[in-house]
């Protein structure tokens, strides 16, 4: 029998095999779900050492404001405000905010039943099975890499403003190398290995300096926000610069403001990567929803005081696009321009903590994904002495940096924001997964019936606020499209009952405040370029390709027969973390 094979890649002939039981594999791995015990059992063991237990709420308060609260809202916000909200871009960030309160809701229902590092990865791989994990989990892992690699480059960049000198003066040309490939950025790669080696060290460690750096970062926003209402005039709230200009707080109606909110909502991306640190958390019960949900109502608060401040400096139509509150105080003539070599200063130190964050968050992930065994368990070993995953540290250390080393910033921003999104919309669809199905005890095609319907009618609503013409129609259509989903999702909600109760923390009004999470993200999703949507379809399909052609023979190797046992499941999920009902 098959099972006698130690290995499908033991020898060539043992993967050749192999590839001719690739229809069979798949059937029994690709749909495959871990269970809520397993995750915390025996796939944790796999890892070796445990990850010590030493995070509080404030640790992860500090995390998910370190992660958020980048370089991005200095240049979001006025990009958002003069393009379509104008001085209404305060409520667009608390609308934006609130979306994002959602998001880490479902978060962190999963966070504190399943304490483990593996976040959004995890989350789905107990709900819709291994390869959806795998590819979500794939393109998640890419795009923090792209991302971070980014951060680095636009860290040189912000610190050559601060400091008045030239990134010229560390960044040199390699003559034969493709434009776009041929700027070296030593800065980069030393910011990039520097805090590899602070997140090999110690999480302890790394959330002190995180810390330090979010609590001056802070003390740099709260000087702008100062600054702004001193220096700012109210009459600004509701009068542009040029009068042929529309006035108001609302310049451009309601649809100015919300497509203001899907613009800055990118400004809430980060609170995510503090899931991947429930391993970690001394008390996950209590500390996980204060920390995430924490976090995201302070960010709230400081980006609306922050647009506030920014909309009575200058008219909505003067203000700068690419650099809002430097420009707003480089362009005064009465000795105010230094203002905007201190923002420099203080968006160098919110590059920084974003990065800390997100390699952290990106280490954890690799570790959990190296855990199923769908890559090499090496990823998965956890440090007896620093108990951190050095390995997967260092490896997506060692990647970045190479990657921030020859790669221009326009270059690896083009390849950014999809993925996150996307796993957003997927977790929000499996907390609703999770809490009306139990394997082996309720059908899933109803709840996956409703979750179609209701993301089809939210892809539709989607194309005709983005396409179709202005107009009474539109609206029209609009208003159809709102009823349809609310008459979807309360013939779901009377006609299907919850499967599961959550034993310690579950999302409020289920299912409403996921479906609203699963439209705001189509919504925002339907704001991309088409290039966000091609780079996704190629590195999904290259994913998909890796499976097939590795992933799914080691995951069968691991698991023994490639197949999870109903009865376990059903048994292991009656006995930990959740009540069935």
């Amino acid at each position: 029998m098959e099972r006698q094979n130690p290995s499908s890649f033991s020898n060539i002939k043992s993967y050749l095999r192999a590839l001719s039981k690739t229809p069979t594999r798949l059937s029994k791995r690709a749909g495959s779900v871990s269970t809520t015990f397993e995750e915390m059992s025996r796939v944790k063991a796999l890892s070796g050492s445990d990850m010590q237990k030493t995070l509080r709420w404030f640790d992860l308060v500090g995390f998910g404001i370190g992660g958020m609260v980048g370089a991005g809202v200095f240049v979001t916000t006025g990009r958002a405000s003069h393009l379509y909200a104008g001085p209404a871009i305060v409520l667009s960030y608390a609308i934006a905010g609130l979306c994002a309160l959602l998001s880490a809701f479902c978060y962190t229902e999963f966070a504190v039943s399943m304490p483990v590092a593996g976040g959004a990865f995890s989350y789905l791989r107990v709900t819709f099975g291994e390869l959806a994990a795998f590819v979500t989990g794939a393109n998640l892992i890419m795009e923090y890499v792209v991302s971070n690699a980014a951060v680095s480059r636009s860290f040189s960049a912000y610190l050559g403003t601060a400091i008045g000198v030239s990134t010229s003066n560390w960044r040199f040309t390699v003559h034969g190398l493709p434009k776009g490939f041929n700027e070296i950025d030593l800065v980069a790669v030393a910011v990039i290995l520097a805090i590899t080696i602070l997140i090999c060290y110690s999480v302890r460690e790394s959330s002190s300096v995180n810390m330090i750096l979010t609590t001056l970062h802070i003390l740099f926003i709260i000087f702008v926000i100062l600054m702004g209402f001193w220096r700012g005039d109210v009459k600004n709230f509701t009068k542009p610069a040029n009068p042929e200009n529309p006035s108001g707080f609302f310049p451009n109606g309601a649809s100015g403001v919300f497509n203001g909110a899907a613009m800055v909502y990118l400004s809430y991306i980060g609170y995510d990567a503090v899931s991947t640190l429930a391993e970690e958390v001394r008390d996950p019960v209590k500390d996980i929803p204060l920390g995430v949900s924490g976090s995201v109502i302070i960010v709230t608060v400081l980006y609306c005081l922050m647009a506030a401040s920014m909309s009575m400096l200058l008219p909505y139509d003067m203000i700068d696009t690419e650099a809002p509150f430097s420009a707003a105080f480089s362009g005064k003539s009465d000795g105010w321009g230094w203002v905007s070599n201190v923002i420099g200063v203080g968006a160098s130190f919110g590059i920084l903590t974003s990065l800390l964050v997100a390699m952290m968050g990106q280490s954890r992930y690799m570790c959990v994904i190296g855990r199923s065994g769908v890559v090499p368990n090496w990823f998965a070993k956890v440090h007896p002495k620093t108990s951190t995953p050095v390995n997967a540290s260092a490896f997506l250390g060692v990647f970045t940096a190479a990657i921030a080393l020859f790669t221009d910033l326009e270059v690896l921003l083009n390849l950014v924001s999809i993925g996150t999104l996307f796993v957003f919309y997927m977790v929000s669809n499996a907390v609703i997964y999770r809490r009306y199905v139990v394997v082996g005890t309720t059908s899933p095609w109803p709840t996956l019936s409703f979750l179609s319907l209701f993301s089809i009618t939210s892809v539709i609503f989607t194309l005709i606020w983005q396409f179709a013409p202005t107009g009474k129609p539109k609206g029209f259509i609009l208003a159809f499209c709102t009823l349809i989903a609310i008459a979807i999702l309360q013939i779901f909600k009377r006609t299907i009952q919850e499967a599961r109760k959550p034993e310690f923390w579950g999302v409020p009004l289920m299912p409403w405040i996921p479906c609203v999470s699963i439209f705001l993200n189509v919504f925002l999703l339907g704001s991309l370029d088409g290039a966000s949507y091609v780079r996704f379809g190629v590195f999904s399909v290259f994913a998909i390709v890796v499976y097939v052609l590795y992933s799914v023979h080691a995951s069968y190797d691991a698991e023994g027969d490639g197949s999870s046992s109903e009865q376990v499941v059903k048994k292991a999920e009656e006995n930990k973390g959740d009540v069935i009902v």
